[in-house]
């Protein structure tokens, strides 16, 4: 993809570069003005000048779908627009554009991927969301009848529904782990977890993070008492990559899948699959295409996809320079920063019950509550009627609220105050 990304750092290259903290009209083309030291109010306006929301609505609702910075937009839109171009240029030796994803292996942008997670690229499979990650796992290893699957009480759908499945294709046994609510003791969630162990449990499949209540789950030390027990662990990583630091060597589970459109800021249909190397050869391709036996790259196996759409993949390498030029440490920081800031606020209100994790461990930028005498579709809607303030309803009782680095606490601050009103 030589040409069609030479064709595309020479577009951004003609931007002109703003002076830092005023009105960067060339900001989705040149973001170098973000690498800083400051952490100060005006650059996080600078940051937040970096997207297209709407200036007088406030989006809370990152544990959904997190919106797209315009600098990651404009790399896609340049992508399409070079492809409607050079259409009749193709080459399907590799010597020219490639106007198709599906087919080729990706081996900068998956060792990209890889160096978030810290994993090896041939131990990264691009996949569409968590849900792909999860089915690929779940339908690729051999599992028997007899053998039992456990998830918890608190699953996704996308983290529960291919065990199922297979419980009841293969007459496996499916088991739920009850977690407690909130939860704010790490031992008290793993012995929930081994309490439904036997030795007939061949996988663990749990969250790293919890989607309805944004608990982080102690996965190392569920992990590393698997491995002693020769279990099978995957981790449902979809609330987590640009949530938390993750390093999967150090968690020591054998499967990790990930969205990357929520809290990387990656576009719509970006993802994430895992397998340590040596689990690799234990699951079969989902998906079979020419490449589908290939023992060199057993990521790349597992990416046989088909025609795809190539300016995804530039949407997440665009997503993945726009994470570092704010920095991992910084952008995970703001993010711990205003959910502390949230959950502080939200403590003072006496009708306000927070169901999520206080424990300075395991919690991040998700804050799940409930306010007594209303359900969470109506504190929705009372939060956008009174301030256009978006966090989502989960169920009848909850709102989840999540927080990342394009809010602030001026928005935090008049949540709080529309709920002392009510």
């Amino acid at each position: 993809m030589t040409s069609r990304r030479t064709f595309i750092r020479k577009a951004a290259a003609g931007s002109i570069l703003a002076p830092f903290l005023t009105v960067h009209e060339s900001r989705a083309n040149d973001i170098s003005f973000l690498a800083t030291d400051r952490t100060d109010d005006d650059y996080w306006k600078a940051v937040r000048s970096q997207f297209s929301l709407k200036k007088d609505q406030t989006y809370f609702n990152n544990g959904t779908m997190g919106p797209v910075p315009d600098y990651t937009t404009n790399r896609m839109i340049d992508e399409m627009r070079y492809n409607a171009i050079h259409g009749a240029e193709t080459d399907y030796k590799g010597e020219g554009p490639q106007l198709l994803s599906g087919y080729f292996p990706e081996e900068e942008l998956r060792k990209k991927v890889g160096a978030l997670i810290n994993a090896d690229f041939k131990e990264i499979t691009l996949v569409q969301n968590a849900t792909f990650g999860m089915n690929y796992v779940a339908h690729g290893l051999e599992l028997n009848e007899g053998d039992e699957l456990l998830n918890t009480d608190q699953e996704h759908g996308g983290g529960f529904a291919a065990w199922q499945l297979l419980a009841k294709r293969k007459g496996c046994v499916y088991k739920q782990a009850k977690m407690p609510v909130p939860a704010n003791d790490p031992q008290e969630i793993f012995d929930a977890i081994f309490k439904e162990v036997t030795p007939k449990t061949k996988v663990i499949a749990i969250p790293h993070i919890v989607s309805v209540y944004g608990v982080v789950m102690p996965v190392k030390a569920i992990c590393t008492e698997a491995r002693k027990r020769g279990i099978f662990t995957i981790l449902d990583g979809a609330q987590t990559v640009g949530q938390i630091k993750v390093d999967v060597k150090d968690i020591g589970c054998d499967a990790y899948y990930s969205s990357l459109h929520k809290w990387l800021l990656a576009p719509g249909g970006n993802g994430l699959l895992y397998i340590s190397a040596d689990r690799q050869p234990e699951i079969w391709t989902t998906v079979a295409s020419y490449n589908w036996d290939l023992q060199d790259d057993h990521g790349f196996r597992l990416m046989q996809t088909g025609t795809g759409n190539t300016a995804l993949y530039v949407g997440l390498n665009a997503a993945i320079d726009f994470y570092h030029t704010i920095g991992e440490e910084r952008w995970l920081g703001r993010i711990k920063q205003l959910g502390d800031y949230l959950r502080a606020g939200l403590g003072e209100i006496d009708k306000v019950t927070i169901y999520s994790s206080t424990h300075p461990g395991m919690c991040a930028g998700i804050t799940t509550y409930a306010v007594e005498g209303l359900t969470g579709p109506e504190l929705q809607k009372k939060l956008w009627e009174a301030e256009r303030l978006q966090p989502r309803s989960v169920g009848r009782e909850y709102l989840r609220h999540s927080v990342h680095i394009y809010n602030n606490e001026d928005e935090i601050d008049r949540t709080i105050r529309v709920i002392k009103t009510l």
